[in-house]
């Protein structure tokens, strides 16, 4: 049983594809207005982390990985579809965004899976700050159900993996531990 545990990834994907489905869904109509810094960055981060541990050798747990990487990108493109389908930018996201491009960057230089993961995750940080913020300001431009499914879709990935490695472990347990964040501001806020 223990083998199959690992094919949990594929339904944790499947999960978080129908909660990006909302937010897009939501976006189109104008209900959500995504910061579109951090959704672009947000891409970019999970999908660098994700093939630079593919350097180490391919494994299920980077499934989810991946996806949380396609699923912020199909939100930017979504955000382009309404006028009032994005989060007007301020200083702050420009500054956030910024400094996550910075360690995107310092990954760029560097070309070592290790230190790509840790500035990987820098540059989602970074990314996410606007949008964390903008949950605390202004939940009704946010939609939940991402957060959600991509808390449960990075729980998945622990599942698939095989070695313990720290290429292969951080930037799932990152993903959990950032997604769990995010949804308990939504609580707190809601609160």
């Amino acid at each position: 049983m223990g083998n199959y545990l690992q094919y949990l990834v594929f339904v944790g994907v499947f999960i978080h594809l129908l909660g990006i489905s909302d937010y897009i869904k939501d976006t189109i109509k104008g209900k959500t207005k995504p910061n579109r810094i951090t959704w672009l960055l947000w891409s970019i981060a999970p999908l660098i982390g994700a093939f630079a541990s593919i350097a180490n050798g391919f494994s299920l747990a980077l499934i989810p990985v991946f996806s949380l990487g396609l699923a912020p990108f199909l939100v930017f493109i979504a955000s382009f579809s309404n006028k009032n389908a994005y989060w007007e930018l301020k200083k702050l996201d420009y500054i956030c965004g910024l400094f996550a491009v910075l360690a995107l960057l310092l990954w760029a230089i560097t070309n070592n899976p290790m230190t790509a993961v840790i500035f990987a995750i820098f540059s989602d940080i970074f990314a996410g700050i606007p949008t964390l913020i903008k949950i605390w300001k202004f939940p009704q431009t946010e939609t939940l159900t991402p957060y959600t499914t991509g808390f449960i879709s990075s729980i998945t990935a622990l599942f698939a993996i095989k070695l313990w490695s720290f290429n292969e472990t951080t930037f799932p347990i990152y993903l959990i531990l950032i997604q769990a964040l995010y949804l308990a501001v939504f609580i707190l806020r809601k609160k």
